[in-house]
């Protein structure tokens, strides 16, 4: 845990705030969930949306991916910059799906830690550009890169042409221009810690 103490953190909080929703319930999801404009949002939103899941399998899904790539991205950029990273792409992916979320027929609250993954995920591409990352299925090696392009090419179809319906699509695409924006920055001036 000390080598990437801000990943492990972030587990930990989302898994307690999980274990708090199935104690408390909507109450919790009305006032921390991110809601449209004019339907219930509040500031602290932006943030707190990232800290809630819409159940088991979105928390396991989401917390994987943070421990599997957050530990390198961490252990690159050190702990300060970690969170920085994961909290910008929280927030470009809040702004994005409320800006999406206008212009929607059918604008819902939005939970989950996507957005930071989203961001943390590019992070990871741009810094290991040579790491495979071997898909389930189909059993298909990716470089990094790659992968991260064709992930947000399938979000952008699944965003326009409202495929998934209920999965926050646009704000997957603002978390990974946070994660794109800070970690080309950051490369370009090769500063870490």
């Amino acid at each position: 845990m000390n080598k990437a103490p801000v990943t492990y953190t972030l587990l930990i909080v989302n898994i307690l705030v999980f274990g708090l929703e199935m104690v408390a319930g909507d109450p919790l999801l009305r006032s921390f969930a991110l809601w449209p404009l004019g339907q219930g949002f509040a500031p602290w939103q932006l943030v707190s949306c990232a800290f809630l899941h819409g159940s088991i399998a979105h928390l396991a899904t989401n917390m994987f991916g943070l421990w599997m790539f957050g530990r390198d991205v961490e252990g690159q950029t050190g702990s300060g910059r970690f969170l920085v990273l994961f909290l910008t792409s929280v927030l470009t992916a809040s702004l994005t799906q409320l800006a999406f979320g206008m212009v929607s027929a059918d604008p819902q609250p939005t939970v989950g830690a996507s957005g930071g993954l989203f961001g943390v995920l590019t992070a990871f591409a741009i810094f290991f550009p040579r790491r495979v990352i071997l898909l389930i299925f189909p059993p298909l090696p990716l470089p990094a890169p790659l992968f991260v392009l064709l992930y947000a090419l399938f979000e952008l179809y699944a965003g326009v042409t409202g495929t998934m319906n209920g999965v926050a699509h646009f704000a997957h695409l603002g978390g990974l221009l946070g994660g794109l924006v800070l970690g080309l920055r950051w490369r370009r001036r090769q500063v870490w810690r």
